[in-house]
């Protein structure tokens, strides 16, 4: 069949929640993808920040197929391998001491809400308890996740949502402050805002919210399902700033393509949940525990994060040169291998031409442009990426 067969097909069958762009992958090697028809794209998107390590990653690749002929699936009744070894190297990663797998970022958030919810009525025995959350900020699309997520936008046609939420505005301390009541049981943030246009939070911001939240027992969340696992140039963003949180979310590159997400936090938090509090049928099973149990060894055998440090620079300058050189290009932001391009023009346009011209990019909002490729890219693959975009923009001027 045609790549316009394979869309049609899809089109007629599937519920209509997504507008994807008009070419169908099949397969991928390296930092390339391939459509039906053969055509080669750089992949700048990584699948959203999903494939850190690429396409055909062998390792990775020969693990997941290991395990798929050993276990898949026991549900969480019993303990098995992959289970252990995993959560003790999240555990590591991320200098918490506790984990639960999850299938998704989504369900992450939700069960760190969760668990903010339990510590504060096991500390105060009330179930009227507000949690603080950010303008534009996004954390899923489950009611729970939505809840907390700062867009009107997406909220407004799932009313009413779970309640006892506020929000305040990013990177201004006193606008949290001025949401803090006795009833505050947690804060919720990402360290650098995603959907929201990359903003990364300033280091002040973030000692503020640590210092009050340590004053007044409120529980500091930061979701990382997006900036952590090695894109900033650290493993999770918050290890660059020096500000721990008590709950931290995680998902995207932790499976690098195979479903599960987790969300981790330090012992005194961690025990308020007990048996029956929460629970996942697929969660953590043993195919998802293979994969993010080989991906952490591949972090480190690859010096991956090193590798994100070394050359994000290079990123960067070469985006900074485009501000330079257009004035619709109007600012970059974000750290490491997640950057954003603000411009003064819609975005789409250049994101379908540079599709047209092999490269794929994803958007952050109407105006922002964003950049979270696998984290093996190298120079040679920004440069091409930059001559692409150049003439992207260059066509629709």
């Amino acid at each position: 069949m045609e790549q316009q067969d394979y869309i049609q097909i899809a089109e007629e069958n599937l519920i209509h929640t997504y507008n994807r762009y008009p070419i169908v992958l099949e397969r991928g090697e390296g930092v390339y993808l391939y459509d039906v028809s053969g055509k080669k794209y750089l992949d700048f998107g990584a699948g959203i920040a999903v494939f850190a390590l690429g396409y055909q990653n062998k390792a990775y690749n020969d693990a997941v197929k290991a395990q798929v002929d050993r276990l898949i699936h026991t549900s969480n009744l019993y303990y098995h391998v992959p289970l252990a070894e995993a959560a003790q190297k999240v555990v590591k990663a991320s200098q918490m001491d506790r984990v639960f797998f999850t299938n998704s970022g989504t369900e992450a958030i939700e069960g760190a809400i969760k668990l903010a919810r339990k510590y504060a009525y096991l500390k105060e025995n009330r179930t009227d308890h507000e949690i603080i959350a950010m303008q534009h900020s996004f954390h899923g699309r489950s009611l729970g996740a939505l809840s907390v997520t700062g867009n009107v936008k997406y909220q407004e046609p799932f009313k009413p949502l779970i309640g006892g939420v506020k929000f305040a505005e990013f990177n201004r301390l006193e606008s949290v402050l001025e949401q803090i009541t006795e009833k505050t049981c947690a804060i919720i943030l990402e360290p650098i805002q995603g959907e929201g246009g990359i903003y990364p939070a300033d280091l002040e911001f973030l000692q503020g919210l640590r210092e009050v939240c340590d004053q007044r027992d409120i529980l500091l969340i930061f979701d990382e399902i997006q900036c952590g696992m090695g894109r900033t140039g650290s493993m999770f963003a918050w290890q660059q700033y020096g500000v721990k949180p008590d709950i931290i979310t995680m998902a995207k590159a932790l499976g690098c393509g195979i479903p599960v997400g987790a969300f981790a936090a330090v012992e005194r938090v961690a025990k308020a949940l007990v048996p029956g509090d929460h629970g996942t049928t697929y969660g953590g099973n043993p195919l998802a525990c293979a994969a993010v149990s080989k991906v952490l060894d591949l972090f480190e055998e690859l010096h991956l994060v090193e590798h994100v440090r070394e050359n994000s620079a290079y990123l960067e300058a070469g985006l900074d040169r485009l501000v330079e050189k257009y004035d619709s290009v109007k600012a970059r932001r974000g750290r490491g291998f997640m950057q954003g391009l603000e411009l003064t023009i819609p975005v789409g346009d250049i994101i379908l031409k540079a599709l047209d011209l092999g490269l794929i990019l994803i958007s952050a909002g109407s105006n922002v442009i964003r950049f979270v490729p696998p984290l093996v890219i190298t120079k040679e693959n920004i440069d091409e990426m930059l001559s692409i975009l150049q003439k992207a923009i260059e066509s629709v001027l």
